[in-house]
């Protein structure tokens, strides 16, 4: 198929959540909140904790078992895995590797994205890249996290929004005006502060310093944070839907990044959407970074929610400071 005839469609789905939930009554027990504060600043009720031996990559492997027998393709038949996390197994390799090889996708090349919570939009949008051009004809998109690993759980402020998940989606190629249809990524690293890990890599390497100052965990400025997010997941919608000549009244359902429900409720009303067409699960899930709208996406579409032909769109931001957007038809049929 010549590249100007190129696109790629989403042919299989899978996610996959630890068993331990974590409810906002276990946390009044652990740190100074109440479930009412929770709720109240985050719409989140529970959620799921990743198990003491449970890494990224044994999350990410569940996920894409589930998305690889969706689409009904034998392992080898993938040509690229992409995995979207800043909670890997290790610096290096890639936890791409780790899931390449357990999976059995013996002639896919393997790779991890760093792109924070908006880690599987950037991942989608350098698969659907990789699949235009022509390089490879199925990739599969992964975004997973192991966050409560890296969480202060005296800091009341961030340990009762994070949540362990992986979500995955086997992208495939297909003709231009099927499947995605638009996609958008930028940046601002001038905000880079306002969400960040800051101990661990090359600029403040693990010491016992470190371990001291507690830069080993997850910062965040939540005020600065909330008034990006909405600007930037705004930004990002209206840039997808002129890119492919679509309204917002086209759309059958928006899937946003899963960080916090004022956020998610600022968004849908300054977009004017009903919020029956947003999409929501953090009150179960909390806040899984890259994992979130994947995850979102398999149980809409495990559901049976959406038909083909259907337009999805999903909207994110992370740290970095990142943010984009997708915009496609959905091409799954249970």
């Amino acid at each position: 198929m010549p590249e100007s005839l190129r696109s790629s469609r989403i042919i299989g789905t899978g996610h996959y959540v630890p068993t331990r939930v974590l409810t906002n009554f276990d946390l009044e027990k652990m740190v100074d909140t109440t479930d009412e504060w929770i709720v109240t600043r985050t719409g989140i009720r529970e959620r799921r904790i990743a198990a003491e031996n449970e890494a990224c990559s044994d999350l990410s492997l569940a996920a894409c078992k589930e998305a690889v027998a969706m689409a009904g393709l034998d392992p080898k038949d993938i040509d690229g895995i992409i995995i979207g996390t800043i909670s890997g197994d290790m610096q290096f390799p890639a936890t791409a590797a780790f899931v390449q090889d357990r999976l059995g996708a013996i002639n896919a090349a393997a790779l991890d994205l760093s792109a924070a919570c908006s880690g599987f939009i950037y991942a989608v949008n350098m698969a659907h890249a990789m699949i235009v051009s022509g390089q490879m004809e199925r990739v599969l998109v992964v975004g997973a996290e192991v966050l409560t690993k890296f969480v202060d759980w005296s800091d009341r402020s961030t340990c009762v929004l994070f949540g362990d998940a992986a979500g995955a989606a086997l992208l495939e190629a297909c003709p231009r005006g099927e499947g995605i249809l638009a996609t958008h990524m930028k940046s601002d690293g001038a905000l880079a502060e306002l969400l960040c890990l800051p101990g661990g890599g090359s600029r403040h390497p693990l010491t016992p310093n470190t371990f001291a100052d507690r830069t080993r965990f997850i910062k965040m400025k939540g005020d600065g944070v909330f008034k990006w997010a909405v600007r930037a997941m705004v930004d990002a919608t209206h840039t997808v839907l002129e890119q492919a000549g679509y309204s917002l009244s086209d759309v059958a359902v928006v899937i946003p990044h899963q960080a916090n429900i004022r956020i998610i409720d600022a968004v849908a009303e300054r977009l004017e959407i009903p919020r029956e067409r947003v999409v929501v699960n953090l009150d179960r899930y909390g806040n899984t970074s890259s994992a979130t709208i994947p995850v979102a996406y398999d149980e809409v579409v495990r559901a049976k929610k959406l038909k083909p032909g259907d337009l999805v769109l999903f909207t994110g931001f992370g740290g970095g400071f990142t943010w984009g957007s997708v915009l496609l038809k959905h091409a799954i049929s249970l």
